[in-house]
């Protein structure tokens, strides 16, 4: 694996370097030797996926809240998505900004995001699937969002939203959070 620093703190773009033959390939995709290397968390108890059939589907932007916050390692399996993370930890001199990241089943890249991170993906085509490890187990009651439209974040979406749902589309805007964010 390549590990590539991103322009956000602490977030990284993993390389897989995988090796082929007659039969196909094979690669690593989590090793706990480089992530501990690299200083992240390489911890995981839980992997996730989803599948979206319509091109445009938004999923996001996600974060829960402390003692909660989780890593993530996601990698789109089938077709391609544009995922976004924003940085929400407020003592980081990256606070607020984001980043969009391509990842399609032909790169092979995945993304790490830490924990402090709200995170989102938009699909790029039909029939979608993406998976993700996370470092801590969902909780309910620490569960938040940012907007998508939130024109404070900036986030210039690649291709016109489609579908989303009333529950992301619905998160409040960061002028309307009361506490911190993270």
């Amino acid at each position: 694996m390549k590990f590539h620093s991103t322009t956000l703190n602490d977030a990284w773009l993993i390389e897989l370097e995988p090796r082929g033959d007659q039969r196909g390939y094979f690669a690593r995709t989590m090793c706990q030797e480089e992530f501990e290397k690299h200083g992240l968390i390489n911890r995981f108890v839980q992997q996730n996926t989803s599948f979206s059939a319509q091109r445009g589907t938004l999923r996001g932007l996600h974060y829960q809240t402390p003692p909660y916050g989780e890593a993530k390692l996601v990698r789109c399996l089938r077709g391609a998505i544009v995922d976004v993370i924003v940085d929400i930890r407020k003592g980081s001199s990256t606070y607020l900004q984001h980043q969009m990241f391509e990842l399609t089943d032909r790169n092979m890249y995945q993304l790490y995001v830490p924990p402090g991170f709200a995170h989102s993906f938009q699909t790029l085509n039909d029939n979608v699937e993406v998976s993700y490890l996370v470092s801590t187990a969902y909780n309910p009651e620490a569960e938040r969002g940012l907007n998508y439209r939130d024109e404070q974040l900036g986030i210039d979406w690649p291709i016109p939203v489609t579908v989303v749902s009333e529950k992301d589309s619905s998160w409040p805007l960061i002028s309307e959070h009361t506490q911190p964010l993270y």
